[in-house]
């Protein structure tokens, strides 16, 4: 499909693409400084933000039960969030291309932020509990917000970073960080003052990241202009999709991996840990997996592998420790060492993955391709989640673990067999930092 790329009245031309070269190096001139002004504004809005989605379970479980609606509240809730934003997240990359993403992040967090603000309302409140089709309604907002700004934060950053890797790795660290103070905080913050505040608190973030990416300062992104549908313009994303074998590959492997592995491992170790030791050493093990994340994002700054997917896929194997562990009884000190190690493993693959399709991908078909990838992987993951319960007392949670590790080997060998996967050499996206 042939795009033509045409410049709203009023709006600047676009500053030429960032030209691609090879690995390690820049041209004259080139000054490549992270921490740019425009870099620690994006950093600043995606940081603020993640930390306030990790609030949000908290919150309404404090808030649904404390009501006194029931554990599956709080399910159909998070559930509601998860259909709009696998459901639109497709619909969201065309409209990136269609309005920038930018503006489109910044009208997300604005919808967000109203959402959110509502909730804290209703919370505060009081007496009587607000009504679940009102929560289930606004979380369903939410996550429709989250679908208009996911596609934009992968085009976004190779605009801003100057180091694409770097600026992927620096971003894994936060987010790793972020994950595990969110709900920590949001549970200080339910005790003082209750699910109304966390939700006051949580539209505040999404208030902050609209500000900082307002506030960026960029070269104009044209709109991408086809005279197309929107549909016509969703099946163009598809066969741009499916003329990358290495990107279609990955996910394709990728969605076994979710269903198998990564799906079912997020159930079963709550449940195992919980059952051998109890719900403090789970929180605990959460703190030891997020350092591991932690640790694979500082590792993903400092190795720049010429094969990037194939590096990613050999820390892969990584991820075997993590689930092992879960499947014997073994010591509290190897429990965390599996936790931790499994941690390193996907935040380094995720790292590499991301630095892949952010550098490989042209600007013009980077938000849906991106939208495809995200879609397709979070409906996976919910499949595995799904039926990792049912399975594992029809065949046994041991085996379950078992098997997914012996996947896992395979998924690994998969990856690192195709020559278009292993074989895909890093390229670097260089902009000027003015």
């Amino acid at each position: 499909m042939t795009e033509k790329r045409t410049v709203a009245p009023g709006i600047p031309e676009p500053a030429a693409h960032p030209y691609e070269a090879p690995a390690g190096t820049a041209p004259e001139g080139v000054v490549r400084t992270l921490w740019n002004r425009n870099f620690r504004l994006f950093f600043l809005a995606r940081t603020i933000a993640r930390f306030g989605d990790g609030m949000v379970p908290v919150a309404l479980a404090a808030g649904l039960l404390d009501a006194g609606y029931g554990a599956s509240s709080v399910s159909f809730a998070l559930g509601a969030w998860m259909a709009c934003f696998a459901g639109f997240v497709i619909v969201g990359g065309v409209l990136a291309d269609r309005f920038t993403p930018r503006r489109m992040m910044v009208l997300a967090d604005g919808v967000r932020l109203v959402g959110t603000a509502v909730l804290a309302v209703a919370f505060a409140a009081g007496a009587p509990a607000p009504a679940l089709w009102l929560v289930y309604a606004l979380s369903a907002l939410n996550g429709l917000g989250a679908a208009i700004f996911q596609p934009g934060v992968a085009s976004m950053l190779p605009r801003l970073a100057p180091d694409v890797q770097r600026g992927n790795a620096v971003l894994r660290v936060a987010e790793s960080l972020t994950a595990m103070a969110g709900p920590a905080i949001a549970g200080a913050l339910a005790g003082f003052g209750g699910p109304g505040l966390i939700f006051g608190v949580n539209a505040a973030t999404f208030g902050i990241s609209g500000i900082c990416l307002f506030l960026i300062r960029m070269a104009s992104v044209a709109p991408v202009v086809t005279g197309e549908s929107m549909l016509a313009e969703l099946l163009g994303g598809w066969r741009e999709f499916r003329a990358r074998s290495w990107l279609w590959g990955v996910i394709a492997v990728w969605s076994v991996y979710g269903i198998t592995v990564l799906g079912p491992i997020t159930p079963l170790e709550a449940v195992v840990v919980t059952e051998r030791h109890s719900s403090a050493m789970f929180g605990l093990m959460m703190t030891v997996h997020g350092a591991g994340n932690v640790a694979g994002g500082l590792l993903a700054m400092r190795l720049r592998p010429v094969r990037p997917l194939f590096a990613g896929a050999l820390s892969l194997f990584g991820v075997i420790a993590n689930v092992l562990v879960l499947a014997y009884d073994v010591p509290v000190p190897l429990l965390a060492a599996g936790f931790f190690v499994g941690g390193v493993s996907l935040a380094f693959w995720l790292v590499m993955w991301s630095t892949t399709v952010q550098t490989q991908i042209p600007d013009e078909a980077l938000n849906r391709l991106h939208a495809y990838d995200v879609a397709g992987s979070l409906i996976m993951l919910a499949v595995g989640r799904a039926l990792a319960g049912p399975v594992a007392e029809a065949v046994g949670v041991r085996e379950v673990l078992v098997a997914g590790a012996v996947i896992n080997v395979g998924v690994c060998a998969v990856l690192l067999s195709v020559p278009a996967i292993r074989g895909l050499k890093r390229v670097e996206r260089v902009e000027r930092v003015e």
